[in-house]
């Protein structure tokens, strides 16, 4: 992908490129020089949620990519979103150009891909942030899949969705409900994003497949550092989440960063990048 293809101010937009790698058409933005770090964001998101961490990481060559059909990568499969399939892909696309990342960084679904690509790559380090690491709780957890998949398989409702949902007014008070305050081009990058059809479609898709008990039954088996920093004003993801988490993790780290919310990594990328460059390290 051109820059010229994306939004005139969409950010860190002079690094992007599509790469056709099958079964989708993906958009990956790069910079930097040293250990590959790959970056992935959570669902919803797109690589402009890493745009005021991925400078802070000098010493990397930092590689931040869009999941299927978010963002700006193409679909070229809907059965191929769950989390045991997009983690196949992603280490398809790896081997496909030669990438051996150092360390995998995600942002709450984003942070459970990563564990998942590191059981299938030889990945020195993981970091989460904001970690979904949890299954939905009683009816939930069944429920809201199903609604997923339905909502998913009709065609109308991700435009309609889209409609409802993608004006400053609804963005603004879904962000605030996260707990965490951005700067204005984060929200109006968030209401791009949500006025895309193909976005939400992509979206309500991974939702319907994400399945997550079996890496949380195998967290105990992970053999490698894990870092999982939270927002303690979490409003989305409750910090317990990756407290938890850390407990089954041999040798996992968590750190809690008071004032901040889901969003922790675009409210104080520095604050991050403090606790993130010495365990990179």
């Amino acid at each position: 992908m051109t820059p010229l293809t994306l939004p005139a101010d969409w950010p860190h937009r002079d690094a992007s490129r599509r790469i056709a790698c099958r079964p989708h058409l993906w958009h990956v933005q790069e910079m930097g020089a040293g250990p590959l770090v790959l970056m992935l964001h959570g669902a919803g998101g797109a690589t402009h949620s890493w745009r005021h961490l991925m400078p802070l990481l000098t010493g990397y060559r930092v590689v931040a990519l869009d999941l299927p059909g978010q963002g700006f990568t193409r679909m070229g499969s809907r059965r191929r979103c769950g989390i045991d399939a997009m983690a196949e892909d992603i280490a398809t696309l790896c081997a496909d150009q030669g990438w051996s990342p150092h360390a995998v960084v995600g942002h709450s679904a984003g942070a459970a891909l990563a564990l998942r690509l590191a059981e299938l790559l030889p990945v020195a380090r993981v970091v989460g942030i904001n970690a979904a690491l949890s299954s939905f709780d009683g009816a939930a957890g069944w429920l809201f899949p199903l609604m997923a998949r339905l909502l998913a398989a009709t065609p109308m409702v991700p435009h309609l969705f889209s409609r409802m949902s993608g004006t400053a007014d609804r963005v603004n008070a879904l962000l605030a409900s996260t707990g965490s305050k951005i700067d204005a081009a984060g929200r109006a990058q968030y209401l791009r994003l949500l006025q895309t059809t193909g976005h939400v479609d992509a979206t309500l898709v991974m939702m319907s497949q994400w399945k997550l008990d079996g890496l949380l039954a195998r967290l105990p088996a992970l053999r490698l550092p894990v870092l999982l920093i939270t927002g303690a004003g979490d409003a989305t993801v409750p910090p317990a989440v990756s407290q938890r988490a850390a407990e089954r993790i041999p040798g996992a780290v968590w750190v809690s960063l008071p004032g901040l919310g889901h969003l922790v990594q675009e409210e104080d990328a520095a604050a991050v990048a403090a606790v993130m460059l010495p365990f990179l390290a």
